[in-house]
């Protein structure tokens, strides 16, 4: 199982590599032919996705190796990392590319787009937006967080090249619309960039168990148990695919030892069986 949802992830990086090179070649020849920051600007945005591809891959590689005597709940945090490492250099392109497009704007150099560079866009957003939908699809299916940050680059890349593309109609009009569309790019990626890191830092820092989690514990529990029970302080510790469940059951007092368990153990398969996470339950007196 676990080999089918890597080979998801391998699968998108190495489309991602192929097909965001030869944008990169084909948007970068018409940024020079017309000598366009914006559509530079966008042309390093696609290679940086074809590098960020290479960083899940490597990612993706190490995630997958099982537990060992240093890391006995695996290597799955690896995807946070990529993520992160995809987020800040999304922020770097970014800045660099508000600094370019500020100076041109400075300079008041104007630019002259062609039928070529027109071609090379509409395919670029077409391209883009169908990875943007695989990765969507293969990180809702697999679960790999870098899946879905990766799928949010390839579609703000899209969408940088769809406002390039309506501001090249509007470029005969006016002599700044370049450097504008280099800036509207820019902090089309920085935010980009602000959502993946936002979600990876949070993941990283520790998050609750959601609504959805705890309902589900609290139907297994009452399921197996019959009875009365308090179900508190549950936490949960995520490391990719593995995930590591602990939390407290409050049982009656006159149970046996024995009996208490019981309980545990089935309740522990229950969750694995269910939720696919590993569980430890602490038992504690209704009584008291």
């Amino acid at each position: 199982m676990k080999k089918n949802i890597y080979f998801f992830a391998y699968l998108e990086g190495w489309m991602s590599i192929t097909i965001n090179s030869l944008l990169f070649v084909l948007k970068y020849w018409a940024g020079i032919l017309t000598g366009s920051i914006a559509i530079i600007a966008d042309a390093w945005h696609t290679l940086s996705d074809s590098l960020t591809s290479c960083v899940i891959i490597a990612g993706t590689k190490f995630s997958s190796k099982p537990a060992d005597k240093e890391h006995p709940f695996g290597h799955g945090r690896t995807e946070l990392i990529c993520s992160m490492i995809i987020g800040i250099f999304l922020f770097l392109i970014a800045f660099n590319f508000v600094i370019g497009s500020i100076e041109k704007l400075k300079n008041h150099e104007a630019v002259f787009f062609g039928r070529f560079a027109i071609i090379v866009i509409i395919i670029s957003i077409v391209l883009k937006e169908l990875l943007a939908q695989y990765s969507f699809w293969a990180g809702k299916k697999t679960k790999i967080r870098s899946l879905k940050a990766e799928a949010w680059h390839h579609r703000s890349d899209a969408l940088s090249s769809l406002v390039i593309l309506v501001g090249i109609f509007f470029n005969r009009y006016f002599w700044w619309i370049d450097g504008i569309l280099g800036i509207v790019v820019a902090l089309l990626i920085a935010f980009t960039a602000y959502q993946i890191l936002k979600e990876t830092i949070s993941n990283l820092l520790g998050e609750k168990p959601d609504d959805e989690l705890v309902k589900k514990l609290h139907e297994i529990c009452f399921r197996i148990v019959n009875s009365n029970l308090f179900i508190h302080h549950i936490h949960i510790h995520r490391y990719g695919h593995h995930s590591e469940l602990t939390f407290h059951i409050k049982l009656p007092g006159e149970m046996k030892l024995g009996e208490i368990h019981d309980i545990s153990l089935k309740i522990e398969k229950e969750i694995k069986e269910i939720l696919n996470m590993e569980s430890t339950i602490h038992t504690d007196s209704l009584n008291n």
